[in-house]
């Protein structure tokens, strides 16, 4: 099965913040680099990353 890719404006909708947050946490190492999309380098997300970052900032929802 393929896995599902998401935004980074959907991921930081999953997450309750904002996509310039998401990405400042990610250049201040708070979060680890997103994987990169190879035909126009956007962000990509999975179910499993949002997860972990949903930890990462103490969430559990």
């Amino acid at each position: 099965m393929k896995e599902k890719y998401y935004s980074a404006e959907t991921a930081a909708q999953f997450l309750g913040i904002s996509k310039q947050t998401l990405i400042r946490y990610e250049n201040k190492r708070l979060f680890p680099a997103a994987r990169r999309n190879t035909l126009n380098g956007w962000r990509e997300y999975t179910e499993d990353d949002i997860k972990k970052l949903r930890a990462i900032m103490g969430r559990t929802r």
